[in-house]
């Protein structure tokens, strides 16, 4: 998942790129926080507040369009890309033949897929079998990944753009639903915002990769036949987002290329300046909206952009400049993302329960109900920031 190097030596970690482990360090600290609340703390206040906007930036996009929220997953899987050069570089350098590291890239996938259905039927009363987990993302896609990180430069970036290109193709082929299509039967209610034009390729539960998990889906034993996503997620998101994880393995190649650090910025914010403007272009043109939940070839393309102009950021401050100090934190939580997103998947209500019963059964209360969440979800966060801690300091490092 990220650069295989996990030891207690010094020298050995100071080999890593530490901008690449506090961007990711934040990224997952920011989706472990929950949002800390905000969108429900920030509700009762006065439409006119300039704090009202916080609020919808940590919820999820409903449709088409984006919010903080919806650059989570996109920048973890980019900074998988970004990642696997040195992931490949480090085998390499231990001895592994491409037999072997082809095989332990196949491992990988199924685990992370596995791992995913397994996190998500966690409260569930018998196996859910879906694949829309960032980790089972992340699994379909990487052994492609991994074969085409032996490829040129320029067959990489062909492929990306292959991929996106014959998406949108497939889904701009996809029929139209009918006039007197039943929206409620696929979970869409009365009031919804629906696409007009060209984008109603891109409707909820009503296009080419909602029609496949129809079928998918219902490969698997299940209570109930599956219908819908609810939110519209869907299996096939795996294609579209593999080409963001392609451009993010672009971005990691130009960090361990010979140019210097100023260079290495530009090229990465210059990446990061197109991809935005490219992904704009593609959806103010009609071709194509920015929806996240379906990946769409325009919001594979802005979403990269974003993930490229921060990491940019990210390793201008750190790497060329070197304060490395204050990433600390996010270093911390960024060496060990697999067991933070476990820890904070199965755990969140195990603390909280444990909180309340040593603490008080009003400790979360105490503040007033409008920042109830905001304290559960801060609390969570620093005590699974804690587990981090103690098991960096004692070298642990959870790979797959």
């Amino acid at each position: 998942m990220y650069h295989d190097i996990a030891t207690k030596d010094p020298a050995t970690r100071a080999e890593r790129l530490v901008s690449l482990d506090a961007y990711r360090g934040a990224v997952m600290l920011l989706m472990a926080s929950g949002g800390l609340g905000l969108a429900q703390a920030t509700r009762h206040l006065d439409p006119g507040s300039p704090w009202r906007w916080v609020g919808p930036q940590v919820e999820h996009a409903e449709w088409a369009g984006a919010t903080l929220w919806d650059f989570i997953q996109p920048a973890f899987m980019f900074l998988v890309g970004v990642a696997l050069p040195w992931s490949i570089a480090s085998r390499t350098a231990r001895g592994q033949a491409f037999a072997t590291l082809l095989a332990h890239a196949l491992w990988r996938s199924l685990v992370l897929v596995l791992l995913a259905v397994f996190l998500t039927s966690a409260w569930s009363p018998s196996t859910d079998w879906v694949f829309t987990n960032v980790l089972a993302q992340i699994g379909l896609g990487y052994p492609f990944l991994f074969l085409l990180a032996f490829a040129r430069p320029r067959t990489q970036w062909l492929a990306a753009f292959g991929i996106l290109v014959a998406y949108w193709l497939a889904f701009a082929l996809y029929p139209l639903p009918a006039s007197d299509f039943d929206w409620k039967a696929v979970g869409v209610p009365d009031d919804w915002p629906h696409l007009t034009g060209f984008a109603r390729h891109w409707e909820k539960n009503a296009n080419l990769a909602a029609a496949f998990d129809r079928w998918f889906l219902n490969l698997f034993p299940r209570p109930t036949p599956f219908v819908f996503s609810e939110g519209g997620y869907q299996t096939l998101n795996f294609i579209p987002s593999l080409a963001t994880m392609i451009i993010g393995m672009q971005a990691g190649r130009t960090i361990r290329g010979d140019s210097s650090p100023r260079a290495k910025v530009a090229r990465l914010a210059g990446y990061g300046a197109a991809g935005i403007a490219l992904g704009s272009l593609i959806a103010a043109a009609g071709l194509c909206p920015l929806v996240k939940r379906i990946w769409t070839p325009s919001w594979a393309i802005f979403s990269a952009g974003v993930a490229a102009m921060a990491l940019a950021a990210f390793y201008a401050i750190i790497d060329a400049r070197g304060r490395r100090r204050w990433s600390f934190p996010l270093v911390v939580a960024g060496m060990n993302p697999i067991a933070l997103y476990v820890l904070w998947q199965l755990m969140g209500g195990f603390i909280k329960d444990n909180v309340r019963r040593h603490l008080g059964r009003s400790i979360f209360e105490s503040l007033g109900p409008d920042h109830t969440t905001m304290l559960e979800r801060g609390t969570v966060l620093v005590v699974l920031w804690l587990i981090l801690l103690w098991m960096y300091r004692r070298g642990f490092f959870l790979r797959i």
